[in-house]
């Protein structure tokens, strides 16, 4: 536990769980005072919420009513902001059969939450002249694939999104990067409902099998940790880059192998 942030306060979304869950832990283990908002909430949420004060906001961010609550909830000041809310669901039956429902499903989470909780948060900042806005991504943004293709679209819309922040912010003490992770040990790849699920269901091949054949990819032999990414954003959320905009940063143990 260390005091880099002491007293700032951080707002993270998708906070309930895999790299949000992570995110939130690590920052206020920082010292920030996190404004954590879901869905859904969680039993490990409410456990960060008891051990650090951290301050759990359930609402709906598709909805514009859940992007006020949130910003109610964070007060007159929000120092660092992350946006990790993502949807990724695997499209083994190709472009085809995706619908226009399920293609607008995967932009709104995968972008236009982020653009609206940004938009609500982004003036306080602007007020105190300084702030830092993290966007998980995805290697998918550079890296297509027609498993996800919805949502390899989105994610590069947001790096693009975070990029022109930087630009027309920067200058004014906001600092905007993204995160872009590879396969990460999250629900959203090994859950349920996740990848590795419904390629078993389409293809007949085990859970397992899927998950060894997308590790035989990475160079490192393993999918990224959550608390891996968690590290990253950190860095990016405090003075230690102070200078650093405008960035896109892959974790992804080597998986993308073009440069």
């Amino acid at each position: 536990m260390t005091e880099e942030l002491q007293d700032r306060v951080a707002v993270v979304t998708g906070a309930s769980k895999g790299i949000g869950l992570a995110v939130a832990r690590t920052l206020a283990g920082a010292g920030a005072r996190v404004v954590a908002a879901s869905r859904g909430g969680s039993a490990e949420l409410d456990a960060l919420v008891e051990k650090y004060g951290a301050r759990s906001v359930r609402a709906d961010l598709s909805d514009p009513r859940g992007v006020a609550a949130l910003a109610e909830a964070a007060g007159d000041r929000v120092d660092i902001l992350v946006n990790n809310v993502g949807y990724a669901p695997a499209r083994p039956g190709g472009f085809l059969s995706i619908t226009d429902e399920q293609w607008r499903t995967s932009i709104d989470r995968n972008l236009l939450v982020a653009v609206a909780v940004t938009r609500a948060i982004l003036p306080l900042m602007l007020d105190t002249g300084r702030g830092s806005i993290v966007s998980i991504g995805s290697v998918n943004a550079v890296f297509p694939d027609p498993l996800v293709i919805d949502y390899s679209a989105g994610k590069a819309a947001l790096v693009n999104f975070s990029k022109a922040l930087s630009k027309e912010f920067g200058g004014r003490g906001i600092r905007v990067n993204t995160v872009s992770p590879g396969p990460v040990e999250t629900d959203l790849w090994l859950g349920g409902e996740g990848v590795a699920a419904t390629v078993s269901e389409a293809t007949g091949m085990s859970p397992a099998e899927v998950r060894a054949q997308a590790t035989g990819a990475i160079v490192s032999g393993r999918f990224s940790r959550p608390d891996e990414v968690a590290e990253l954003v950190l860095l990016l959320a405090s003075d230690r880059a102070a200078n650093v905009l405008g960035s896109d940063f892959t974790i992804d143990g080597g998986f993308v192998t073009t440069t």
